[in-house]
């Protein structure tokens, strides 16, 4: 195997193989910040003499053509290379020469590992945010769409009070407000430059990490080098809770939705080709898609567990077992997009039954009602709860004809435009265009 390490020893190959494991695979996602990476190192490189302007300028103009390559996704990791430093580096030394051996000055593959992983990881938390907010507002559209619809309301699983599927809906497009305050706070810490901290204890080179940080676009710099490295693993593992929470609260929609299609309760329906049959009962419409997106979401709540397992024992600076972090992460990146877009492509075609509300079973969700309006016409509290409890012992107990809910957050006031405010809020806080611009200015 090519390794740009490589000394006169070659290492045995069971060993080779059980140590580079499916690092090979999983870092051809990291190709493109690998790439932004090192055009913003050799630019500073050149800044401080380390580099001519003649070599900058054939080391510019060639990654700048690999990075063309990864965006049409022409580029490969060739057999026998290591990672997609090593590939980056031989193939810029197979085509300008000298000038490709010297990027890696002042760095060390602990930083670069690093910085690729921020890189990397602020753009998947951003594509993550938008799938969040396509899907907020599915959720709220649908919230207006039937927030006159009643519907029960339950705890402990026993019928308690009205609901509407405007509060049902609205609640799962606030929780995921709170979730995105979660990635917000991921994005920050990913956005902050390690580059520049080499194995973990920095460099007798006079790095300019200021330059490199305004190149790449991130807020700040880890400033500390030790930290820096100590960021391998915290990084990941805050990224994992962001994902957690949406996961959350995903999956417990999912569970909602599994429930209320269920004949017993028949609140909401999808078209047949959206839900499955089975082998030997011609009547089943099976939930198949939210009970994957059920059970995804549960791995995903693991997700964080995983990786703090995996750092909890590790003494400061690098150890060969963070490698295994994106054997984990990287999938559960793809896994929360996924379960995103398939529950919106759900709700786009879900059907709320009308008048549930009427049928016998639930006539006593609206004990609440007549006791506060008891209470609004004058009786005290406790005697108007003995009176309707008696009432429902008794037989004699009517349905109100109307139900009035009118303060904030209730069936008659939802208050989705403050919402969707918090939401908005929150997403213009990323402010992910600087970082496109940076990244836009460094490869073009």
């Amino acid at each position: 195997m090519k390794q740009l390490w490589q000394k006169d020893t070659n290492v045995n190959r069971t060993v080779e193989r059980f140590t580079v494991g499916k690092d090979r695979e999983l870092d051809v996602l990291l190709a493109r910040a690998d790439v932004l990476g090192s055009l913003a190192h050799t630019r500073m490189l050149e800044s401080i003499g380390l580099m001519s302007s003649d070599d900058l300028e054939c080391v510019q103009r060639e990654l700048k053509q690999i990075f063309a390559e990864v965006e049409r996704g022409e580029f490969r990791i060739e057999d026998g290379v290591e990672d997609v430093h090593s590939q980056v580096e031989f193939l810029l030394t197979e085509r300008i020469g000298q000038a490709g051996k010297k990027i890696h000055s002042g760095r060390s593959r602990n930083d670069q590992v690093l910085v690729d992983l921020r890189i990397f990881l602020r753009r998947e938390i951003f594509e993550i945010v938008e799938a969040a907010k396509e899907l907020f507002d599915t959720l709220q559209a649908l919230s207006e769409k039937h927030k006159n619809v009643l519907m029960p309301g339950y705890t402990h699983l026993q019928v308690a009070m009205p609901s509407s599927f405007g509060l049902w809906f609205g609640a799962y497009a606030e929780s995921l407000v709170d979730d995105t305050q979660m990635a917000l706070a991921a994005y920050r810490i990913c956005n902050r430059n390690p580059l520049g901290s080499a194995a973990g204890y920095g460099s007798s080179f006079p790095l300019n990490r200021t330059m490199t940080t305004d190149l790449l676009g991130f807020d700040s710099m880890d400033y500390n080098v030790v930290y820096a490295q100590m960021g391998r693993g915290k990084t990941e593992r805050v990224v994992a809770q962001a994902i957690a929470a949406y996961a959350a609260t995903i999956g417990k929609f999912a569970m909602d939705n599994t429930l209320f299609l269920n004949q017993n309760f028949a609140f909401i329906s999808y078209p047949p080709e959206l839900t499955t049959g089975s082998s030997i009962m011609p009547h089943k419409k099976n939930p198949d898609v939210w009970e994957i997106i059920r059970g995804k979401c549960n791995l995903l709540q693991a997700l964080p567990n995983q990786i703090t397992m995996l750092t909890t024992n590790l003494p400061t600076g690098y150890h060969r077992d963070l490698q295994l972090m994106k054997e984990v992460l990287f999938p559960a990146l793809a896994d929360i997009r996924d379960v995103m877009s398939m529950a919106k492509m759900m709700l786009e075609n879900i059907s709320v039954v009308e008048n549930i509300t009427s049928q016998e079973k639930y006539k006593y969700m609206f004990s609440v009602e007549v006791v506060n309006n008891m209470v609004l016409e004058g009786t005290p509290f406790r005697e108007a709860y003995k009176t309707v409890g008696l009432n429902i012992e008794h037989g004699q107990f009517e349905v109100p004809e109307t139900i009035n809910h009118t303060h904030e957050g209730s069936i008659g006031n939802l208050c989705n435009d403050r919402i969707a405010e918090l939401m908005q809020g929150v997403v213009g806080e990323f402010g992910f265009e600087r970082v496109e611009k940076a990244e836009y200015d460094l490869s073009h």
